[in-house]
């Protein structure tokens, strides 16, 4: 867990003359401090998505089906042996087709995927390897997940609070002031691997001239990893589940007064 680096910081005076009201809630013996900052936490993942399956040919859709659901049996015996429970076993892909080009023309094609839950992550590379001893020949995953991924993000969050607050004792500090209050918190969103948190919309208050960090980028689509069902039977699966790092933006608006 680590504190990110201050994006932004900007002083802005409220307004020093006979002003009552002030829209962003600044009085008149008040300075305005806008800071964004970024937190990161790092969590080891410690679960497992992969999705396991099959396809076979036959001469009538209906003995391809039968072999094919055969083969899922033993997907799912192997899977529950291993301590998978049911419900962590779902059907992702169910078709059967008619092949009507190359060598295998005129037969039909049937093919039944699952996507399998390991909340052991440690547990990931000997489940991969167990349904590919069993037959399956379409696997693709892992993708690494944190089972509590909100709990990772609100230590993120918490460091990038921090982290202005830090930012914000300093520029009142260098300025012969102090932070009085906390006048505005926007969550301005981040990221946690593959997944991207929505940041707050911006208020009308934002509109008086705020200037609040620009949302994240859209996410690239997540990448999995295709394992070859001949590599899994002979050497097994290696999964290294290294760190997810959430990393998260957030925007403060401080009041200072002097000292």
């Amino acid at each position: 867990m680590k504190f990110g680096a201050v994006m932004t910081g900007a002083l802005a005076l409220s307004a020093c003359g006979d002003t009552v009201y002030d829209p962003r809630g600044v009085e008149k013996s008040e300075t305005l401090l806008s800071v964004s900052a970024t937190g990161q936490a790092d969590t080891r993942p410690d679960e497992a998505r992969f999705t396991a399956g099959v396809q076979n040919w036959a001469r009538d859709a209906a003995a391809a089906s039968a072999e094919t659901q055969e083969d899922i049996d033993e997907i799912v015996a192997a899977l529950r042996e291993m301590g998978v429970a049911e419900e962590d076993i779902q059907t992702s892909t169910v078709n059967v087709q008619r092949i009507d080009w190359g060598d295998r023309r005129g037969q039909f094609q049937a093919s039944n995927t699952l996507t399998v839950r390991v909340r052991d992550i440690d547990q990931a590379g000997a489940a991969v390897t167990a349904v590919t001893a069993v037959g399956a020949n379409i696997v693709s995953g892992p993708e690494l997940r944190l089972s509590d991924p909100e709990a990772a993000a609100n230590s993120a969050y918490a460091n990038a609070y921090a982290a202005a607050r830090a930012r914000a004792d300093a520029y009142a500090e260098a300025a012969g002031m102090e932070v009085s209050r906390v006048l505005y918190i926007r969550d301005a969103g981040g990221s946690q691997g593959n997944r991207y948190f929505q940041g707050a919309q911006a208020t009308a208050v934002d509109a008086a001239g705020y200037r609040p960090p620009p949302p994240p980028v859209s996410p690239p689509p997540p990448v999995n990893l295709q394992v070859s069902p001949e590599s899994m039977q002979e050497g097994g699966a290696t999964i290294m589940p290294g760190q997810t790092t959430s990393a998260v933006t957030v925007q403060v608006d401080f009041a200072l007064v002097e000292q």
